[in-house]
């Protein structure tokens, strides 16, 4: 049984050692080191058998949605950059210690042609796709205000939260049966957007929309879609993309930003059965952080 702890006090809370990498940054530099539930999470049999497409699962949320999936029972492809590969095989070790297969695929989801070559991918290698997560993401904080989003960065990161998430749901549909689920990955930024993330923030809240405009629109074909709003996750992009992450996660109520670990629960009650009731909603884990 696990032990009964003060959630405030069960990761390590701020203030955090200086720390700055290059986009997209790793996880074995990072101090604390992030917790993806290698040692925590325990599966009950809630995907057995399902076949998961997972972009952005080399670390961060990615890595511990794709660990739980493995641990449910789930087969498990998903995605990384090329600068990812030693996280991508460290991500296929823990699926395949949990007894499931791991396809570990190079994309670059800004371009449909290599969203499409994914789909294909994931239907060669497992023969459908019952949950499709939509987790790949970029941001890159500018203090500066809008003047200092370039029309390359804000290009970057519409192509990779919006246009990515659009084509690989377009082009998962003909491969996903009843009782499919599509999991989105929004932001609590959707709702109280950071200016200094102006662009980011303005994706997770389409993202929101999207959404909940999606699961209307395919409840008919008997597939759900949902999405998760985390608040601040100490993932390897938080070293990437922010000035200064001594401070991170501190002004949550919970006075701590999230491990990936404490994410993964999320995605997976979403894509089990227990949530066939469940579709146009958005789990807000936020740390406390009240939205609307």
């Amino acid at each position: 049984m696990t032990e009964q702890q003060n959630p405030a006090e069960r990761h390590p809370t701020p203030d955090f050692p200086a720390q700055d990498q290059p986009h997209p940054g790793w996880t074995g530099p990072m101090d604390p080191p992030p917790d993806h539930g290698e040692d925590t999470y325990r599966g009950s049999g809630r995907l057995a058998d399902r076949k998961a497409l997972i972009t952005g699962g080399d670390s961060g949320i990615g890595r511990a949605v794709a660990l739980a999936f493995a641990r449910e029972g789930a087969d498990v492809l998903f995605t990384h950059l090329d600068s990812e590969k030693d996280e991508a095989a460290e991500t296929a070790r823990w699926v395949e210690e949990a007894g499931r297969r791991a396809v570990a695929v190079e994309c670059d989801v800004r371009e449909e042609d290599n969203c499409r070559a994914l789909v294909d991918r994931a239907v060669a290698e497992f023969g459908r796709i019952d949950i499709l997560v939509n987790n790949a993401a970029y941001q890159m904080s500018q203090p500066d205000g809008i003047e200092a989003i370039s029309t390359e960065q804000f290009d970057r990161v519409m192509r990779t939260n919006l246009y990515g998430m659009f084509w690989l749901c377009k082009l998962a549909l003909p491969h996903m049966p009843e009782g499919g689920s599509i999991i989105n990955s929004a932001s609590v930024q959707a709702y109280k957007p950071s200016p200094h993330l102006l662009d980011y923030a303005t994706t997770k809240g389409a993202i929101v929309t999207f959404t909940q405009g999606l699961a209307q629109m395919l409840i008919g074909r008997g597939i759900r879609v949902n999405a998760v709003a985390p608040g601040p996750v100490w993932t390897p992009l938080i070293p990437a993309t922010l000035p200064d992450t001594t401070e991170f996660g501190k002004q949550a109520p919970i006075g701590r930003p999230a491990q990936p670990a404490e994410m993964a629960p999320a995605y997976v009650f979403l894509a089990s059965q227990e949530a066939s009731y469940i579709t146009a909603e958005i789990v807000n884990a936020t740390g406390g952080t009240p939205l609307p």
